[in-house]
């Protein structure tokens, strides 16, 4: 069965740049996703800004999305409410834009689980109480830590 993936900006930086730690895994992983990966404009943007000291990285972004292999499939305008709600819950961990609409996202793609390098994703809880199906490396699972 394929597993398909909300992508979060750790794990699109990591696939593209070779000087990171997990870029070996996060290539070896996400070769096994279905594709297109998911993602939002904010962890686009985080990416892209993360990629600025890598030589090719930002173009290499834009060429993920331009072959359809990571599609920008999010909304803020359309899911204002949810993630201005998700922020407010979560201030105090804190959350960042980017996380809350990959959060949100989870809502809208439940078939979907997503692919970070970052443990907070461990703490946040779609719809409420229900921990966020992840595809993380070392498989700390999202119930490791209490539900917020």
């Amino acid at each position: 069965m394929t597993r398909w993936a909300i992508a979060d900006a750790g794990a699109l930086v990591a696939f593209l740049d070779q000087r990171e730690s997990q870029h070996a895994w996060t290539v070896s992983t996400g070769r096994g996703l279905g594709l297109p990966w998911l993602t939002c404009e904010a962890a686009f943007a985080e990416a892209w800004y993360l990629l600025r000291r890598v030589p090719g990285g930002q173009q290499q972004l834009l060429t993920l999305a331009q072959k359809d292999l990571v599609t920008l499939a999010f909304s803020l305008a359309d899911n204002l409410s949810a993630v201005a709600g998700l922020v407010a819950k979560y201030g105090d961990v804190p959350i960042s834009l980017a996380d809350a609409c990959l959060v949100r996202m989870a809502e809208l793609y439940d078939d979907h689980a997503v692919f970070t390098l970052d443990a907070d994703f461990g703490v946040y809880r779609k719809h409420g109480d229900q921990p966020i199906p992840l595809v993380t490396p070392g498989g700390w699972p999202a119930a490791a830590t209490e539900p917020r």
